[in-house]
């Protein structure tokens, strides 16, 4: 990955027989890696925050590519990095942020909801076998003639006692409707948090899921499993002559257009902005690609108008880039060549698609 501050760090050669080599490579590692942070971050007059040097460290120790690429493309176009750029990405990256603390809160509430459902729908049973049974006995005691006072005090409690168990029923059903209520208001909350607002397609937290699904099943089945990015070109003149709004139809557009080739084995998800991420699975990296290409083809054929202005969108295309899953030792490196092949045919010229 380029510098995207342009400053290379310096290299120093430890003194001879002082500790071991191993020891001083990774000394000096972590020396260029906080030379090139600080240096990045007092370049481009950045503030020294937390936020800033999180980021910065995904961009030079290589866990954050994309944000690297789009730093070198500001960079190419003469548009500079700035703070209020840099706090908008964090902000876009916050969410797609891991919610495992709050997936394990939302299971143990479904647990207890499930403990809670049991719970009521036995004491209810208890009660409604309690209240049948004493009902009868009222009815019992009532029938009886000259049974003197005693008897009659013990109908009006057995009557009052019928009258709380019931109660209590009813209590007890209202609170298993509320707790069914609240399944199903959980059950939509989860589906929303996987689901890209914009798109309809799956964001970027419910595709690590398929990712990490479909590459365990993939290598138990010996099956090909590809991963692809692809990136709308020249998106900022889209916004910048059209509006966002006109932008969001054009994102839309390239969702649809990448739907079409997805199936069971083929998922599409909205990584971010104007980035998609795709998974293959039964497909090597060159009949992905293939794929992908033909659906690329299709759009850069298509002259597009925007309806609410009449003026011509012009020519509306996407790059790619696609790698083998199973090539890589882990399933973070393949996303990352995928991500710089992608970066590989934009440098070409864009509209195109490249193989790691």
């Amino acid at each position: 990955m380029r510098n995207p501050h342009g400053n290379a760090p310096t290299q120093e050669s430890p003194p001879p027989g002082a500790r071991p080599a191993s020891l001083d490579l990774a000394r000096q590692a972590r020396q260029q890696l906080a030379q090139a942070i600080t240096g990045f971050l007092l370049d481009h007059d950045l503030d020294i925050s937390a936020s800033n040097l999180s980021l910065a460290h995904g961009v030079f120790s290589g866990s954050n590519p994309g944000l690297a690429r789009q730093i070198n493309a500001r960079i190419a176009s003469g548009e500079g990095i700035t703070q209020q750029w840099l706090d908008e990405f964090a902000k876009e990256e916050a969410s797609g942020l891991d919610h495992s603390e709050i997936d394990r809160i939302v299971a143990r509430l479904e647990s207890n909801l499930d403990a809670f459902q049991t719970h009521t729908k036995a004491a209810r049973s208890v009660t409604s076998d309690y209240g049948s049974e004493l009902e009868r006995h009222v009815l019992d005691l009532e029938q009886v003639q000259k049974t003197g006072q005693l008897v009659s005090s013990l109908a009006d409690l057995a009557k009052a006692m019928l009258e709380r168990t019931r109660r209590a029923e009813d209590d007890m059903r209202k609170s298993e409707d509320e707790a069914k209520a609240l399944r199903r208001s959980l059950a939509r909350a989860k589906r929303d948090a996987e689901i890209d607002y914009l798109t309809g397609l799956p964001n970027r937290r419910a595709f690590e899921v398929l990712l990490e699904r479909h590459h365990a099943e993939a290598r138990a089945a010996c099956e090909p499993l590809s991963v692809a990015f692809c990136d709308i070109d020249e998106f900022k003149r889209v916004n910048d002559i059209h509006g966002h709004e006109a932008g969001d139809r054009v994102i839309k557009l390239i969702a649809d257009t990448l739907s079409k080739i997805s199936d069971d084995h083929c998922h599409v998800a909205r990584h971010g902005g104007e980035e998609f991420v795709m998974l293959f699975r039964g497909l090597a990296p060159s009949e992905a690609a293939k794929r992908l290409d033909e659906a690329r083809e299709q759009l850069a054929e298509r002259r597009l108008i925007n309806r609410k202005t009449d003026e011509p969108f012009g020519q509306i295309t996407f790059s790619g880039g696609v790698a083998d899953v199973f090539g890589y030792g882990e399933v973070r490196e393949a996303l990352k060549a995928a991500d710089e092949a992608l970066y590989r045919a934009k440098q070409a010229g864009r509209n195109r698609i490249e193989l790691a």
